[in-house]
C-alpha cells in the first residue's frame, strides 16, 4: 500500500505543480472540469451507492453547471477593474457559508443524519455546494497571476496546499506520538485532538514562510488565516468523512491507487479553497 502510494504522488504531483504554475488561467479553468466530473461521479455514490443512474445523473448535472459557467464567465470575463465577477463571488460566499453548516452537521452526527441520510436530494445539494465553490475558488485564485508577476496566482493555489499539506502531516504524526482524546469519534475513529493541534502547530512553518518571502504581510494576518484554512481543511477531510459513513463507503474511488478517489485526496481542499479565497478577497486583494 505504502509503495503504491508513492508511485502515484511521484507521477501525480508534478503534473498538478505544472498546471497550477505553467498552464495558462484559460485553460487551467476547462482542465480542471474533467477532474470535477470524477468528483462527482464519486459523491454521486454517497448519494445512492446502489443506483448508477443517481450517480450519473448527479454527474450530468454537475459537469453541466461547470460548462455553463465556463462558457458564460470566462477567464477574460471574470475581473473588472480589479472586482472579481458577481456571480463568482456569490458562488464562493455561498460555498464558504456551506462549509459552517456542514461543520454543524459533523459535530452533531450521527443526530444531524437523520435530517439528510434518506434524502438524495439534500444529498445531491450538498454535493454541488461542495464541488462547485471550490472549482470557482480554484479559477478565481489562478486567475490572479499579472503581468508583474504571472505565477502569483499559481503561488495562491499552491499556498493553500501547502497549509493542508502541512496540516495533514503535523496531525498524522502529533496524533500517532501524543493522540489520546478523540476529536470526532462518531465520524472518523482515529482523528485525536492532539493531532488537529500538531497539524494547525505544522501550519504555522507555512505562515512564517510566507513573511520569510514576503515580508510586507501582516504577520497577525498571515497566522490567522492559515489557522482558519487548516481548521477548514481539517473540517472539509471530516465532512466527506461523514457523508462517506453515511452510506456505509470506505474509499470515495480507485482511481488513485494506494489513496483511493479524487475526493479521497481534495476533501481538505473542497473547505480550504473557498475559505481561503473568500477572506483574501475581502482583506487582501
Amino acid at each position: 500500500m505504502l509503495k503504491q502510494r508513492i508511485i502515484t504522488v511521484l507521477w501525480l504531483l508534478p503534473l498538478v505543480i505544472g498546471a497550477i504554475f505553467f498552464l495558462p488561467a484559460e485553460y487551467f479553468a476547462w482542465v480542471l472540469i474533467p477532474v470535477f466530473m470524477i468528483g462527482a461521479k464519486e459523491w454521486g455514490s454517497f448519494i445512492d451507492p446502489d443506483c448508477k443512474v443517481t450517480q450519473w445523473t448527479f454527474t450530468a448535472t454537475v459537469t453541466v453547471i461547470l460548462l455553463a459557467l465556463n462558457i458564460f464567465v470566462p477567464v477574460d470575463s471574470m475581473w473588472l477593474k480589479g472586482q472579481l465577477h458577481p456571480i463568482f463571488v456569490s458562488i464562493i460566499a455561498i460555498g464558504s457559508f456551506w462549509w459552517v453548516v456542514s461543520t454543524i452537521l459533523v459535530v452533531t452526527y450521527p443526530k444531524s443524519a437523520s435530517a439528510w441520510k434518506d434524502s438524495p436530494m439534500l444529498k445531491s445539494m450538498f454535493g454541488q455546494l461542495t464541488l462547485i465553490p471550490c472549482f470557482i475558488a480554484l479559477i478565481t485564485l489562478k486567475s490572479m497571476s499579472s503581468n508583474v508577476d504571472p505565477y502569483f496566482g499559481g503561488t495562491l493555489v499552491f499556498l493553500v496546499m501547502l497549509i493542508v499539506w502541512a496540516a495533514d502531516t503535523g496531525a498524522y504524526f502529533a496524533g500517532r506520538a501524543f493522540g489520546k482524546r478523540k476529536l470526532m469519534p462518531n465520524v472518523s475513529p482515529n482523528k485525536t485532538l492532539e493531532g488537529l493541534a500538531g497539524g494547525l502547530l505544522a501550519t504555522m512553518v507555512v505562515a512564517f514562510g510566507v513573511m520569510y518571502y514576503s515580508p510586507e504581510q501582516e504577520l497577525g494576518l498571515v497566522i490567522v488565516v492559515t489557522l482558519i484554512t487548516a481548521l477548514a481543511s481539517a473540517f472539509g477531510d471530516l465532512s466527506e468523512s461523514m457523508f462517506k459513513r453515511a452510506a456505509n463507503i470506505k474509499d470515495s474511488g480507485k482511481i488513485l491507487p494506494g489513496h483511493g478517489g479524487v475526493l479521497d485526496r481534495m476533501d481538505s481542499l473542497t473547505a480550504a479553497l473557498p475559505i481561503f479565497a473568500l477572506i483574501y478577497l475581502a482583506f487582501w486583494i
